[in-house]
């Protein structure tokens, strides 16, 4: 199988006044190619700071990170900016689709960052809106939308420019249980289909729709085992 992230000994290490916070602490781990992980753990437990590391939004302090055979542990901010464009699909809990875009001009964002012209981005958009299936709502505000064809709207930015690794912090946060069961359907297809899909969660319930889950504590992995009974929803329509 083709590795795709690779940490080796990293650690995070923040200053707060006169106190350190180890965030994390020699973390080591390899996710290959078309795994659907998740990483969960309690508040304070390092996950969101894994993610950011994972993400590239953020560097470890010690240790190496190596995305899709891309040594990004040491990259500059604008070096960290371009392999979150080309390589990382976002996935957030609230969202963050700009209120006054429609959902094609959302979705297309990212491929104007990738120098895309109007009229690929706009096929491209509406190829991944089709995906969730939101095509019949591609001009519609995120106001005019429910909060399922929100983050199906978001899901399909993720999509669009085709990532190494769709990243999901708490994707589900923010929604009622039945649309939360529409939208792991969604991301189940998506591996399916051979997407790589990380989900940072705090809720077991949500962590076992993926085949594996990493549990973190105390900046450290607890333990990191294959899931062998991994939740299945039937697919519903985009609510």
């Amino acid at each position: 199988m083709t590795k795709i992230i690779e940490t080796t000994n990293i650690s995070r290490i923040y200053k707060m006044g006169n106190n350190t916070v180890r965030a994390l602490q020699d973390i080591s781990i390899t996710i290959n190619r078309g795994e659907y992980v998740a990483f969960m753990g309690p508040s304070g437990s390092g996950k969101s700071t894994l993610m950011n590391i994972v993400g590239c939004l953020d560097t470890p302090t010690g240790g190496t990170y190596v995305l899709n055979g891309q040594k990004v542990s040491d990259m500059t901010e604008n070096e960290l900016a371009e392999i979150r464009n080309k390589e990382i699909g976002f996935v957030f809990q609230t969202f963050n689709l700009l209120p006054r875009a429609s959902a094609l001009e959302n979705v297309a964002l990212p491929l104007v960052y990738a120098g895309y012209n109007r009229y690929d981005r706009e096929e491209k958009a509406m190829e991944a809106l089709e995906s969730v299936s939101l095509a019949d709502r591609y001009h519609h505000k995120p106001n005019e939308l429910s909060g399922g064809q929100r983050q199906r709207v978001a899901i399909a930015r993720a999509l669009v420019n085709n990532p190494s690794i769709i990243l999901a912090d708490e994707p589900t946060g923010n929604l009622d249980s039945k649309t939360s069961y529409g939208i792991m359907a969604l991301f189940q297809e998506l591996h399916d289909k051979g997407n790589t899909i990380i989900m940072v969660t705090h809720e077991d319930d949500i962590a076992h729709y993926a085949h594996r889950i990493i549990r973190l504590k105390d900046g450290l992995v607890e333990w990191d085992k294959k899931n062998d009974n991994v939740t299945r929803s039937t697919p519903v329509a985009a609510v």
